[in-house]
């Protein structure tokens, strides 16, 4: 729960960034990992890494849209709330034209 957690807090702090830059997002998805390490009968999370998967339509502003995920780690709060690091891995694409059926 505390990595889906941390992977919408992420989502919607990128959403907002990238209204803020006028960055239209098509589509996002993450795959969120986190390594924990055991300690007794519990364990603790040592880190996490977000690998969102970002779709924009114009693909002049892929730069741009792979640059404001820092700015979103810097507004998630929940993220600023753990003693431990959360990386990004972000891959920003932009849609793959499809073929009409009669073209």
């Amino acid at each position: 729960m505390l990595l889906a957690a941390l992977s919408q807090c992420h989502l919607l702090s990128y959403l907002h960034s990238a209204v803020n830059h006028g960055i239209v997002v098509v589509d996002y998805a993450d795959d969120a990992a986190g390594v924990m390490e055991q300690s007794g009968q519990g364990g603790r999370f040592t880190s996490v890494t977000l690998r969102p998967r970002v779709t924009i339509t114009d693909p002049a502003q892929i730069e741009l849209a792979t640059a404001i995920h820092a700015e979103a780690s810097e507004n998630c709060f929940i993220a600023a709330s753990v003693n431990f690091p959360v990386r990004h891995e972000p891959v920003v694409v932009r849609p793959v034209p499809t073929r009409r059926p009669d073209a």
